[in-house]
């Protein structure tokens, strides 16, 4: 990878490091995230159709496993998914979102693994029933898509599956004082609370474009958009790309 590459990647960790202590007002939209009655309405009833997809989902597969969060973040999927599994490990380059994403679980936390960790240089030592990733994928370079799907690939007990959650290109989706830079552009500048400013990743993707890039990669994926703000599906390698290994 390209030196530019490893310095936003970088930055990206810092501003996630930083942002901690008011990730949780964008997906509630508060403060700079308000949008007004009408946007937060839409955005709350998307969000609800995102969570009803989900559960959908684990209560197909039943309960029971172990699953793995990647980019757990402050706990607002980790709560969700606790309940579904024997295990679950939250992994995240934060120590200040997982220490909030701890509290948020309160008793639940104890069926938790947390580990601080880059996860473009982190190794499973075990294998998972499922992925779960919530607005990562996106903050994932471009040159290191395939070489995530691997590693997602090499985190997959035999029959796993991800199950992935993200944002679609829409201004309103972000702060009132940040600026997306084309539906096309690979990164972004990012604000804090302070005016503090950082130069993360961002990527977009419509569902046929994923599908596409994932059965590129050996993979089947089920992935669909709510009319304005999320996509979320889920995906497994295919029998000849399974097994992968990092």
């Amino acid at each position: 990878m390209s030196s530019a590459d490893d310095d936003v990647v970088r930055e990206q960790i810092r501003y996630y490091q930083a942002r901690a202590g008011e990730y949780d007002e964008w997906f509630l939209r508060q403060g700079r995230y308000d949008r007004g009655a009408e946007a937060n309405a839409r955005w709350r009833a998307e969000v609800a159709q995102v969570v009803a997809r989900l559960d959908a989902f684990l209560a197909a597969r039943g309960n029971g496993g172990a699953a793995l969060e990647l980019a757990a973040g402050t706990g607002l999927w980790t709560q969700r998914l606790a309940p579904h599994f024997d295990h679950l490990t939250a992994v995240d380059a934060s120590p200040e979102a997982l220490a909030i994403n701890r509290e948020r679980l309160g008793a639940a936390a104890d069926r938790v693994t947390f580990e601080v960790a880059d996860l473009f240089t982190w190794r499973p030592e075990r294998r998972y029933d499922l992925v779960f990733f919530s607005f990562w994928l996106s903050h994932v370079p471009p040159e290191r898509f395939a070489g995530f799907w691997a590693l997602v690939g090499a985190c997959l007990a035999p029959g796993g599956a991800a199950f992935l959650i993200d944002s679609r290109y829409d201004a309103f989706s972000t702060a009132r004082d940040h600026q997306l830079e084309g539906e096309g552009a690979t990164q972004v500048t990012r604000r804090l609370n302070d005016g503090a400013e950082y130069r993360i990743v961002k990527v977009f993707y419509s569902p046929e474009r994923l599908r596409a890039a994932l059965a590129d990669l050996g993979w089947r994926a089920e992935i669909s958009a709510t009319p304005t703000y999320f996509l979320a599906g889920h995906a497994a390698p295919t029998a000849s790309s399974s097994g992968v290994s990092l």
